[in-house]
């Protein structure tokens, strides 16, 4: 049953399977035959702690069960051994976790039980996604599902939520969306009291959230949250709770998203909410602890996610050579995995501080990776500047540099800062690794968007306008 996905009324058959073992149990010296009973009965028990994301009871089960357990007794072991593996890892013990998952997909050489071997491949997978190292993820994902091909189901609603996670932050949003489908398809078979199929809405609602379609995002939440709350899958709440913060702020509703991240304890959802409240010191007061909590416990997704936020209310309380070392940190942590969701999803305020970066020769081609980005999804960086620090809320104030009737592009901003700075054409070529003709070619373009003939007069306009 539970192989099938079924919860119901499994405990109620091992109740059953212990009242018909219960004079044996009684019987200090156990023979070979009960004791293995004994320890499938604390197996199943395990998965089903498991599924209620019960890590203490998880824990104590495996335990019990790899106690009396009978050492030939390989697929039972290696369902234990997994289980123990998740329960590290519900409880964030990543390391112990790593650890268990790797002997559980040894044991398969001798014991040839796919089944679990696919659980503890995938859950390497996830233990790989939140130490960062996606690419590493998406191959142990991939051979999950190779494992899952060469047997045949059950059910790879994890393994293709865990791709649609990694496409997602490589900004393959089309790739992401198939495989978020997927798993959804797949999460909907399971027996109504497993919750996969919430996880699998809230991803689908970020997606909508990053492509613009922030209507249909708070309608999948809301039916996210209406499902969790019908069905008590208290649990996956904060999640939901997580992404609606970000909808509310995108909608302008910030005080609904405020109260939001406060009644579900979001640390870094209340943060957000203060910079997009123009209170960038409360944010950094809630941020530092944070970093500190996520460094002591190795959690590495976490931390980068930290720092990321961390950068940015820096900056904005004025603090730039901070922020410009708290992001120089944060690109050096997240280019081997190819992050780019992560730093694109943060809008004008992000790509404000990479200009900086650039215009300073910091990582240049990963940097400009992502500035490409920002401009293909036509967010200008100016759009983020008309509530500055220190405004009131609710009475930004337009830039000068609105008054542009067409804006300098990511790329040109870049280029106007290190012509400010006195570099030649050559010399900024050099810089951004481009062609030296592509260089005169922004230059062209940013005389024309500023309706000047020279250097000299690019850069005082520039400068009235607020660009400099």
């Amino acid at each position: 049953m539970l192989m099938a996905g079924q919860t119901t009324g499994v405990e109620e058959k091992l109740q059953a399977a212990e009242a018909a073992l219960a004079a044996a149990m009684q019987n200090a010296d156990l023979d070979d035959k009960v004791r293995d009973l004994i320890g499938q009965i604390a197996s199943v028990r395990a998965t089903l702690a498991i599924l209620r994301y019960e890590p203490e009871a998880a824990i104590s089960q495996s335990r019990r069960a790899l106690e009396y357990l009978h050492p030939d007794n390989l697929p039972s072991r290696s369902r234990a051994i997994w289980t123990l593996g998740f329960a590290y890892q519900l409880h964030g013990d990543r390391a112990a976790a790593r650890q268990v998952y790797s002997e559980a997909i040894a044991i398969r050489q001798t014991s040839g039980n796919i089944y679990h071997t696919v659980l503890a491949t995938t859950g390497l997978g996830q233990i790989q996604e939140s130490d960062n190292q996606l690419y590493q993820a998406a191959e142990t994902y991939r051979r999950s599902l190779q494992l899952l091909s060469d047997q045949g189901p059950p059910n790879a609603s994890e393994e293709y939520i865990g791709l649609a996670r990694i496409c997602y932050e490589w900004n393959d949003l089309d790739t992401a969306e198939q495989y978020g489908r997927q798993s959804v398809e797949l999460a909907r078979q399971y027996d109504r009291a497993v919750d996969r199929f919430i996880v699998c809405e809230v991803f689908l609602a970020r997606l909508k959230l990053a492509r613009g379609d922030v209507g249909g995002a708070a309608a999948m939440l809301a039916q996210a949250q209406q499902s969790a709350h019908q069905r008590d899958f208290t649990l996956r709440l904060p999640e939901i709770a997580a992404v609606q913060v970000l909808t509310l702020i995108r909608q302008g509703q910030v005080v609904a998203a405020a109260q939001l991240a406060r009644q579900y304890e979001l640390p870094l959802s209340q943060a957000r909410v203060l910079i997009a409240q123009n209170d960038p010191s409360a944010a950094l007061a809630v941020l530092e602890p944070l970093r500190q909590q996520t460094e002591a416990r190795g959690w590495a997704d976490q931390r980068l996610k930290t720092m990321v936020l961390q950068a940015v209310a820096q900056h904005l309380a004025g603090e730039k050579d901070k922020a410009a070392q708290v992001l120089g940190e944060a690109l050096a942590l997240a280019e081997p995995g190819g992050f780019i969701r992560l730093f694109v999803d943060e809008g004008a305020p992000m790509a404000q501080l990479l200009l900086e970066a650039a215009s300073h020769g910091v990582m240049p081609d990963y940097i400009g990776k992502l500035l490409a980005v920002f401009e293909a999804e036509e967010q200008p960086v100016l759009a983020g500047l008309a509530a500055s620090p220190g405004k009131s809320e609710g009475k930004p104030d337009l830039p000068p540099a609105q008054l542009l009737i067409e804006p300098l592009s990511q790329r040109e901003l870049v280029v106007l800062q290190l012509i400010a700075q006195g570099l030649s054409n050559r010399e900024i070529s050099a810089r951004l690794f481009l062609a030296l003709d592509t260089v005169k070619g922004h230059n062209r373009r940013i005389f024309d968007k500023l309706q000047v003939q020279r250097r000299t007069e690019a850069i005082t306009r520039a400068r009235e306008l607020g660009l400099l």
